[in-house]
């Protein structure tokens, strides 16, 4: 098995079980609602995309750290270092991931039934069509995101608003 798939499976399924165990039973009701729909549509295989919009203290992390538990991944990096996203998506049309169809990562991308991007609207909505295309071709599934459920976690509350050619003293006052 490659190493990369090892390293994503390199955890301890005793400890997050007990984790979820634990915690489950704290989820407050909207949390549970969309807890039991994304671990849904996890389970059905068929894709798609939840979006988390909560304002910040609400548990979006908590509910991450679970759904993660609950379907025994774990660890986190960024969304750029673990899809291995271009640095300049602006400037391309068609931006895709520099992922190789080769063993290591790509085999990863296959396995996965979840992705969790957390801080979403961070990102350049290109970095999205780049993952999509990836997945679809890694995969071989020409469904939205190749059929991996796509997680999207933020607070549009504490989004700024984007001013075209505004520069940075028109944005502070």
């Amino acid at each position: 098995m490659q190493s990369e798939v090892l390293r994503e499976r390199n955890y301890d399924t005793e400890e997050l079980e007990n984790f979820v165990q634990a915690n489950e039973p704290l989820l407050v009701p909207d949390q549970r609602l969309a807890y039991e729909a994304i671990t849904d549509m996890i389970r059905n295989g068929n894709g798609g995309i939840f979006f988390l919009d909560a304002p910040r203290g609400t548990g979006k992390t908590f509910l991450i750290n679970l759904l993660l538990a609950e379907g025994h991944y774990y660890g986190g990096r960024t969304a750029y270092s673990a899809l291995k996203l271009p640095l300049d998506l602006a400037r391309s049309e068609s931006p895709v991931c520099n992922i190789s169809k080769s063993p290591g990562k790509a085999q990863v991308l296959k396995m996965c039934k979840v992705i969790v991007w957390d801080e979403c609207t961070m990102a350049h909505e290109r970095a999205l069509e780049a993952l999509d295309r990836t997945l679809q071709d890694i995969r071989e599934n020409n469904r939205l995101m190749g059929g991996v459920v796509l997680v999207l976690a933020d607070d549009f509350r504490q989004t700024l608003p984007v001013i075209p050619r505004a520069t940075l003293r028109t944005n502070l006052t």
